[in-house]
C-alpha cells in the first residue's frame, strides 16, 4: 500500500460524510442552541481520544504553555484539545489533520465559538508538516501515532518545526509485551493501518531525534477505567446525544472492550510522554 493510499484509508477510518452535520443534530436534540456554544459543551464530542476531555485536561496540566505562545497540535480531529488550550492558556493553536471531514468540522466548530483569532486548523500529513522551521513554542499529539507507519519521520517534523527549548508531547497506545491486540480497536478495526511501537523504542527514537528530558507516565490503569465507564452508560442505554459513538457507531462497545481487554493482557501499554528539543 502506498504512503496516499494509506494514509486516506487511515483518514477514512476515522471520518466521513457530514460530521459538521451529525454533530448539530445532536445539539439539536438537546436543545442546545448554536449560538453561545462553550468549549466545555463539546467536550463530549470533540476530543476524539482515549478518555476523551478528562484525558486533554489531565494533558494540559503537564504542558509548559504560557499566554501568547503559538501551539502545534499534530493530529488534531474536531478540534476540541486545541480549542482547549487555547482558550485555557490564552494561546494560539495551529492544528493539522489528514481527515478532511474533521478539519471541516473542526473549522465551523471553531467559527460557532468565536475562537477563529486562536484556532486554526489545516488538512495535512504529521509526516510531512507545512511549516517553517523553527516556529513553534511547543507541540503535542494525541493518540495518533498508533497509525504512524514512519515513527521517526514524524518526530522528525516536529522537531523541525520547534523553536530550540520547545516541548514535544504525546499519549499513545504503544506496544505492549504479550503484542498482538484484539480487533477491532478505536484506531484500526482488524489492524490496518496500525503500527504499535513499545515504550521503550519510542523513547530510542525520541532520543535519536534529538529531544532530551523524556519522562514518560503510564496512563494504562486509567484508560481501562474510562473505557469501562463508557461501556457501562452504553450497556444501559444511556449514552447521551452528543459523544464519540456518533462517528464509531454501533462497533464502539466492542472496540472499547477490546482496548481494554488489550491492555489487562499486555498486548498494549498506554502512556503519555513528555520531552523537549534543546
Amino acid at each position: 500500500m502506498s504512503d496516499v493510499t494509506d494514509a486516506q484509508a487511515i483518514a477514512d477510518h476515522w471520518g466521513r460524510g457530514d460530521v459538521f452535520g451529525l454533530i448539530v443534530a445532536a445539539l439539536n436534540q438537546m436543545a442546545k442552541p448554536l449560538d453561545g456554544l462553550t468549549v466545555e459543551e463539546l467536550a463530549p464530542v470533540d476530543h476524539f481520544h482515549s478518555r476523551g476531555f478528562p484525558a486533554t485536561v489531565e494533558f494540559a496540566d503537564r504542558l509548559p504553555i504560557n499566554a501568547g505562545e503559538q501551539i502545534l497540535d499534530i493530529g488534531c480531529g474536531l478540534g476540541g484539545p486545541a480549542r482547549y488550550m487555547a482558550k485555557r492558556f490564552q494561546c494560539r493553536v495551529s492544528g493539522i489533520d489528514i481527515t478532511g471531514p474533521f478539519v471541516e468540522a473542526a473549522n465551523r466548530l471553531t467559527a460557532l465559538l468565536h475562537m477563529e483569532q486562536q484556532v486554526e486548523i489545516a488538512q495535512g500529513n504529521g509526516q510531512r508538516l507545512p511549516y517553517p522551521d523553527s516556529c513553534f513554542d511547543g507541540a503535542y499529539t494525541q493518540d495518533v501515532t498508533m497509525n504512524v507507519a514512519e515513527r521517526a519521520g514524524f518526530f522528525a517534523e516536529a522537531y523541525r518545526v520547534l523553536k530550540p527549548g520547545a516541548f514535544f508531547a504525546l499519549s499513545e497506545h504503544g506496544l505492549g509485551p504479550q503484542g498482538k491486540p484484539h480487533y477491532p480497536v478505536p484506531w484500526s478495526d482488524d489492524g490496518t493501518g496500525a503500527y504499535l511501537t513499545a515504550p521503550a523504542e519510542t523513547r530510542a527514537i525520541l532520543e535519536r531525534t534529538g529531544f532530551e528530558a523524556i519522562t514518560v507516565e503510564d496512563t494504562g490503569a486509567k484508560c481501562v477505567a474510562g473505557y469501562g465507564k463508557v461501556i457501562e452508560r452504553a450497556e444501559k442505554g444511556a449514552l447521551p446525544p452528543l459523544g464519540l459513538h456518533l462517528f464509531m457507531g454501533e462497533s464502539m462497545v466492542e472496540k472499547m472492550r477490546n482496548a481494554a481487554r488489550n491492555i489487562e493482557e499486555g498486548r498494549t501499554h498506554p502512556i503519555q510522554l513528555i520531552c523537549r528539543k534543546p
